[in-house]
Parts: structure tokens; C-alpha cells; sequence
């Protein structure tokens, strides 16, 4: 593992240990070379996952990008990290063993929002507005309008 302070690429590893998400291990190294000390975590891949776009564009699957795009939708929501972090496994795992190795950018969005509505609705909400493309705010009033339940008329 390279340095991140010097480049040193002969880093040792000075502990390991299983992180808080329990599916990924958790590494502090240091290097001999500028005495510095970081953290690696390294985590079971089980496929090369590649992704296919609306336009028809192959690219890798990239688990930050996902994460990146997940905690922007929670942002100052009261949800635990930790609970984030098992999310965030756990559609990985869910992709990795849906048996292709190519996924459309609909499937991943479609397993994100059901993930998130489960979560949080207003990181539902804020995903899905990205997600779809809303343009105006009555883009935003007919999809919350879908998940509010209708009102009965009082007898």
C-alpha cells in the first residue's frame, strides 16, 4: 500500500481488526520511511460490477460514487452513520449477487429508492429529485403527493 504522505510503497501494517459495518477489515499502517500513520479499510468484492447509463455508456461500478450520492441525500437527517454504512452494504451485496455483472443506472436507482424510503423519506424525496430529473417544484408536489396515502372523507 503506497503512502499517502511520501508515496513509500513499502508500508507496514501495524494493526487490523473487523470494522464497525462488520464486512469490511479495518488496517492502520505506517511508513518507515516518513513515520506516518493511516487508516485502509478493505472490504470482499465479490464481481466486477459495470454499469450501463440511460444513454447507453459502459462505465465501472464505483461504491463511492454510490455512497457519495446516498449521503447527500441524508444529509442533517437524524439516521445513525452506522446505519447508512449497513445501507450502503447491503445494496452493494444485493447487486453484486443479482447474478449479471452488467446493471442498468435504473436497476441501482430503483434498489437506492426503495432502500432510502425504508430510511428516511426526506432522503427519499431529495434522491429521487435528482434520480428523475424534477424540474419544477411541481415536480416535487405530485411525487410527494404519490406517497401520502389519500384523505377519506369523514362520514
Amino acid at each position: 500500500m503506497r503512502c499517502p504522505f511520501c508515496g513509500n510503497v513499502d508500508t507496514q501494517v501495524k494493526d487490523s481488526r473487523p470494522a464497525e459495518d462488520h464486512v469490511s477489515i479495518r488496517r492502520r499502517r505506517y511508513c518507515p520511511a516518513c513515520d506516518g500513520r493511516f487508516t485502509t479499510y478493505e472490504r470482499v468484492q465479490l464481481r466486477d460490477l459495470v454499469v450501463i447509463k440511460t444513454n447507453g455508456k459502459r462505465e465501472d461500478f464505483d461504491r463511492d460514487k454510490l455512497e457519495r450520492s446516498i449521503r447527500i441525500s441524508m444529509q442533517k437527517r437524524p439516521v445513525d452513520p452506522e446505519r447508512i454504512d449497513q445501507m450502503i452494504s447491503g445494496i452493494v451485496r444485493r447487486l453484486e449477487s443479482m447474478g449479471e455483472t452488467d446493471i442498468g443506472s435504473k436497476k441501482i436507482g430503483e434498489i437506492v429508492m426503495e432502500a432510502l424510503a425504508r430510511i428516511d423519506t426526506v432522503a427519499y424525496v431529495r434522491f429521487a429529485s435528482v434520480y428523475k430529473n424534477f424540474q419544477a417544484a411541481d415536480d416535487f408536489e405530485d411525487f410527494v403527493h404519490e406517497l401520502r396515502p389519500p384523505i377519506q372523507p369523514e362520514t
